[in-house]
This record gives structure tokens, sequence and C-alpha cells, in this order.
């Protein structure tokens, strides 16, 4: 079973607990609200994936094969669908990628210019917001830091601000951009990372991060552990 009808599958599976097409779902219990749940995350699935369903189409796929005793379609056109549907999700995707390394790297390339933000061997970006005066980590480490990520849009795609948490994570337990901005901060540092795609996800697009997406980040190293 390919990616694709692995996809549609769960999609089919929350279709059918939500009622089908209904455009006001109730959600007054657990279970709805967990089934609503799983809904909007196979929807950000198959958005980031850039897959577009009919629904009304699946919803009628979904009762043919519990209840018609002969599918409208035969397999092999399902199969061929099926196959047409993720090319044009793989397209779609690459002509998003494309599009964000043009412009994320336009971006970088303008902030060059700018002699506040700093551009290591790597590519990765900096600026300094606050020094600290603590230690730096090492890749043995774990820290605690808060940190906020938005793309250059300003479009924010997480905050450890947000959740009131900070996070604690190894300093190679995260992307490579960070693992190398952290060696360089000193606990009770504040910089803001600009992450080219390389040093970030690549091509593979994230919940809220589309493919070769620059990653802006403000972190606080607040300390070792």
């Amino acid at each position: 079973m390919n990616k694709v009808l692995k996809t549609a599958s769960l999609l089919v599976l929350s279709v059918a607990i939500l009622n089908g097409c209904e455009k006001k779902a109730k959600l007054d219990n657990d279970m709805q609200k967990a089934s609503y749940g799983v809904g909007t995350q196979i929807g950000n699935n198959m958005k980031q994936q850039s897959i577009e369903i009919d629904a009304d189409a699946l919803v009628a796929g979904l009762k043919d094969a519990m209840t018609a005793k002969e599918l409208r379609l035969k397999p092999e056109e399902i199969q061929q669908a099926l196959m047409k549907l993720q090319e044009s999700a793989i397209k779609k995707q690459t002509e998003t990628a494309d599009k964000n390394k043009k412009e994320g790297q336009a971006y970088l390339d303008k902030n060059k210019a700018d002699t506040n933000i700093k551009t290591t061997a790597s590519g990765l970006q900096y600026q300094v917001l606050k020094e600290g005066t603590g230690k730096s980590p090492s890749d043995k480490d774990t820290i605690t830091a808060h940190y906020e990520g938005k793309l250059i849009d300003g479009k924010k795609f997480d905050s450890s601000y947000d959740r009131n948490q900070p996070a604690e994570f190894p300093v190679t337990g995260v992307i490579p951009g960070w693992t190398e901005a952290l060696k360089m901060m000193k606990v009770g540092s504040k910089w803001k990372l600009y992450v080219p795609p390389e040093l970030g996800y690549g091509s593979s697009p994230r919940p809220g991060i589309p493919p070769n997406s620059v990653l802006v980040f403000e972190v606080e190293l607040l300390g070792i552990k």
C-alpha cells in the first residue's frame, strides 16, 4: 500500500468517525472532540503532502465498500487514480520547495548586509540580542531553553513561551543549526537565529513548516543540565 493510500485510509477513518460530510459535527463529548482532533491532524498531514481529496467522493467510496456488492470503479482504476494523485502531490511539493529555496536564499543574502548579523562557515546566521556570562554547552550536554520559531514571512510555527514551559533537549538532539548555535552560546544568552534549509528540515515539510523553509528563531539559553 503506497503512502497516499495509507493517508487516504486514515482520512476515511476520520470521516467515518465524524459521520461523513456533516457541515457541523457535534463536539459535545470526549470521543467527539478526540475524533475532531484526529481529523485536524490528518487534514494537516494531507496539506503538508499537497494532497487534495474530494470529501464527498471519499465518503461515497467508504459507503460503497461497506454496503455495495459492486464498486463503481475497478481496482486498477482506483490504483491508477491514486498514483496520479501521488504524482500531483509530489509535483506540487517540489514546486513549493523550489520557490521557498529561492525566496529563502534571497532573504539570507539580504541579511549578510546587516552588520549585526553574523554568518558562519556552514551558512548559519545569528544575531546576539543578549550576551550571557555562563558556560557554553557541549555535544554531551542537555540544555533548557525558551524559544520562538517563525518563517521568513513572520508566521509563527512553535513557541515554548506560548506554552509557558521551557524546552529541554540534548544539544545534538535538535536540527543542525540549533546544535551549532547552542555550542557557541553562553548560559543567559539570547540569540536570533536564521537557519537555512540544509541546517533545518531541508525539503521535508513539518507541521507549519513548508519544504525548504528558512527558519527564524529567538533562542534564550536558560541552563545546562
